[in-house]
């Protein structure tokens, strides 16, 4: 029996790199954010939806991230529009993606899923996984990518559910605030578990 782990966590708390850890464990990962850009790109089952929705966002056959960006940056009516496009195109890709994980009878694949509980992709998953830091570590990490800014920080953290309510939803929490290796090692453990 193939185990879906759906894994998350707020911005800033490590998770693109427990992702990675995942992978390199052997694990098949379905990234959520890697499946929207595909969709947005020249070609991708998105384009012709988003640009019947929102205007000028077409840049070359694909839509321009920056352009749609400012359009529901702030914009709750639009980017509620936005969700209501792209979250049924993530959930067939992902069922797909989990279908074939299936019929090569693997025994674990992961979700990477930003907003796992506010989409209700839990709903799909049979583990739960939410990796976590302290308040401090998140803002230091997140403050030093490029271009961001606390407006955005802040924005972001306000259409994630809370830390501590997704802390209390999980199945298992992955603590990230000491060291890679530390959260290596947990990761390493949750696997070995699951492949016996």
């Amino acid at each position: 029996m193939t185990v879906v782990i759906g894994l998350t966590g707020s911005i800033g708390m490590g998770k693109t790199t427990a992702s990675k850890m995942l992978h390199r464990l052997g694990l098949p990962i379905c990234d959520s954010d890697s499946l929207v850009h595909k969709m947005l790109a020249k070609g991708g089952a998105a384009v012709p939806f988003v640009s019947d929705v929102f205007d000028n966002v077409i840049s070359g056959g694909a839509i321009d991230r920056e352009a749609l960006g400012k359009q529901v940056f702030g914009n709750a009516e639009a980017l509620k529009q936005l969700e209501q496009i792209m979250h049924p195109l993530v959930r067939a890709a992902q069922k797909k993606f989990i279908k074939t994980c299936f019929g090569r009878r693997l025994f674990s694949v992961v979700l990477d899923v930003p907003l796992l509980f506010e989409v209700e992709t839990d709903k799909y998953c049979d583990l739960t996984l939410v990796v976590s830091a302290p308040k401090f570590i998140q803002e230091q990490r997140v403050l030093a990518r490029p271009g961001m800014t606390q407006e955005r920080f802040e924005a972001t953290l306000r259409r994630q559910m809370p830390d501590f309510e997704k802390r209390k939803r999980a199945d298992i929490i992955v603590q990230t605030g000491l060291n890679k290796r530390q959260t290596s090692d947990q990761l390493t453990k949750i696997v070995g578990w699951l492949r016996h």
